[in-house]
């Protein structure tokens, strides 16, 4: 059976993978995993991670890579709270939910301009993606630290409302996610804009020669994963209320693992946006498992093991699928030669 094309077969591994994971562990500890809180708390901690590992992902697409996602996700929710705290302490009179909406507003502004800057140091200056996006990583937190002296920033009550607020029993940030990944699995399936990403990734030269405008291109691609960023940047300050520049300063390799356990390649012009949101699933299932299952100072360690063990297992899956298809292809060159062979006889 044919699969629709936002999936293949490392998209329906991950699902079932998902599912085993969830059933297990729902055995091990039905009272607590299973619980509503529970399982609110662990959606809710997927929504910033799972967020900045679209961004990586979409320019992983591309052959790239931005490693100043959560700097810039920082720097988005630093200017943020110094807006809404201005706003609020000027006494404009305006409704508190006015207030976080302008709030969320520049912080993906903030995040979009921070995407336009590291796309023009690829595609105009020709910088190294990771050179680039580390230069700008480093700038952004240099930024953040100016702005706050090293302190921490407090956001408003309606925004920390909204951001720990529930939706049909979901949490806010977790359907933001959803909708974001959702929204951008459309995009590259179902707009052209999304073909030209996967061409470009996959060959960078035909994609030229194709009359793609490849700058044009690369600056959509950086801004909207600064975009992204910045919105990951407006959840965080709504679950926690606070920012500063020293906040998740591990996101930045969860995100690249979540991308690439979500069968993402770091060539490029290779992977499903949906895998994101089940590989970003499968850490979270196994971070908050173990929790509960090891309750001992050592389950971070069992964590990082898991994390490492799922992650090969997946790449060493999807390698022995790689070359089984590749030895079936040259096994059906071989004796469509031989058909042709005999035929020129």
């Amino acid at each position: 059976m044919k699969l629709p094309e936002y999936l293949n077969t490392h998209v329906v591994v991950l699902f079932v993978v998902a599912i085993l994971i969830m059933a297990g562990l729902g055995v091990a500890r039905p009272d607590i995993f299973l619980s509503v809180q529970n399982l609110q708390s662990m959606l809710l901690q997927t929504s910033v991670i799972g967020l900045l590992a679209l961004a990586v992902a979409l320019t992983l697409l591309t052959g790239g890579i931005d490693l100043s996602v959560n700097a810039t996700a920082n720097l988005g929710s630093i200017v943020t709270a110094n807006i809404m705290a201005g706003m609020v302490a000027g006494q404009l009179g305006l409704p508190p939910e006015l207030v976080a909406l302008v709030g969320v507003a520049v912080g993906v502004g903030v995040g979009m301009l921070c995407g336009l800057l590291n796309g023009m140091l690829v595609a105009v200056l020709g910088y190294s993606p990771i050179l680039a996006t580390l230069g700008t990583m480093t700038l952004f937190t240099g930024i953040g630290t100016v702005i706050t002296g090293g302190s921490t920033l407090f956001g408003i009550s309606t925004f920390a409302t909204i951001g720990r607020g529930t939706l049909f029993g979901l949490p806010i940030p977790a359907l933001i996610f959803l909708v974001a990944a959702i929204a951008l699995a459309f995009m590259m399936h179902g707009r052209r804009i999304g073909f030209n990403i996967y061409l470009y990734g996959a060959n960078p030269v035909a994609a030229r020669y194709s009359g793609i405008n490849t700058r044009r291109l690369l600056l959509a691609v950086y801004a909207l994963s600064g975009a992204l960023a910045g919105l990951a940047g407006m959840i965080n300050l709504g679950v926690t209320n606070s920012a500063n520049v020293d906040f998740g300063s591990s996101y930045v390799l969860m995100a690249i693992l979540v991308a690439v356990l979500g069968g993402i390649s770091p060539l490029g012009g290779v992977g499903k946006i949906v895998g994101v949101i089940f590989s970003v699933l499968i850490l979270q299932l196994l971070s908050t498992g173990l929790n509960l299952v090891f309750q001992s100072s050592g389950s971070n360690f069992l964590k990082d093991f898991a994390w490492g063990v799922t992650l090969i297992a997946v790449l060493a899956f999807g390698a022995l699928k790689s070359s089984h298809f590749t030895n079936l292809l040259r096994l059906g060159q071989k004796a469509d030669d031989r058909l042709k062979g005999g035929t020129e006889a």
